[in-house]
């Protein structure tokens, strides 16, 4: 059951249990009964309308940029403030993603000698890795 669902089973003008037996019983913070919920400002709103008219005109602007761009238009706002809200509204900004999966063509591809063979008991293949460390003039044995 949701929490809106057992919000609306509590009756506040119940006789027999209090509004506190009610939410212990109900698994809800008493405090959640008397909150009302803060609507957006206007003033927010129309930053809202002129970030999201901007990220339409340039879908690359980060929140930086908008920011930058926002006096312009005459409004006034920090940054994480208008990444917060583009964050609410869901604006992300387009760009190339680095590229990582190609592999640079000096880089040799090393066989792999055991594809064709069937490991079937144990011991039958042996595995060891080889690291090289160069030691350094007037050090020690390894």
């Amino acid at each position: 059951m949701s929490p809106d669902e057992r919000k609306a089973m509590i009756r506040k003008d119940h006789t027999v249990l209090s509004l506190s037996r009610q939410c212990r019983l109900l698994k809800i913070s008493r405090s959640s009964m008397y909150y009302k919920p803060v609507g957006v400002d206007p003033e927010t709103l129309k930053l809202m309308n002129e970030i999201d008219r901007t990220f339409t005109k340039y879908p690359f602007f980060g929140s930086r940029q908008i920011t930058a761009y926002l006096p312009r238009s005459g409004f006034h706002a920090g940054r994480h403030r208008v990444r917060r809200l583009m964050g609410m509204m869901g604006l992300q900004a387009i760009y190339k993603s680095p590229d990582t999966s190609k592999k640079h063509p000096q880089h040799m591809i090393y066989p792999y000698l055991l594809r064709k063979l069937s490991i079937t008991r144990p011991n039958q293949v042996w595995c060891s890795d080889i690291t090289y460390s160069a030691p350094r003039p007037n050090w020690g044995g390894i």
